[in-house]
């Protein structure tokens, strides 16, 4: 495997987890019926698909496929959250937006310190400075 096919590989699995985030955000929307809190829940997911686009287009200038879903592992995860329910109250879905926001940030985080090139890099590092302020105006959101 060659250093660009690395480079996919890498920023296919960060691919895979914003199509999460974007599928739980999709949940969150949903289980939501407070108009500010939902308008700030959709302006969060969009900024994950304008991540998630980003990603793609570095994934094929570079020759590679970018996937277009979360692949099954990770559908795996999203149908047991499903299963178990959601959250009753909104500081519940915002907490576990948060919760979502923070393990991805972790994920993602690791995927920065792997083989990656630096305009790649850069690209990530960018969406992650994003993913931390969503945090905090997540949290803003519950207080």
């Amino acid at each position: 495997m060659n250093n660009e096919d690395v480079i996919i590989k890498e920023l296919n699995a960060y691919l895979k987890g914003e199509f999460m985030g974007i599928h739980s955000y999709e949940h969150y929307i949903q289980q939501v019926s407070d108009p500010e809190i939902k308008k700030e829940l959709q302006r969060i997911q969009q900024e994950h698909k304008n991540h998630a686009t980003k990603i793609a287009e570095r994934i094929q200038n570079l020759g590679g496929k970018a996937v277009e879903d979360n692949g099954i592992m990770l559908s795996i995860r999203e149908g047991m959250m499903n299963l178990k329910g959601f959250p009753d109250t909104v500081e519940e879905i915002l907490k576990e937006a948060i919760d979502g926001q923070e393990k991805g940030l972790k994920m993602a985080e690791e995927i920065v310190r792997g083989d990656i090139d630096l305009e790649s890099r850069q690209i990530v590092e960018e969406n992650l400075n994003e993913d931390r302020e969503h945090i905090n105006q997540l949290n803003d959101l519950i207080q």
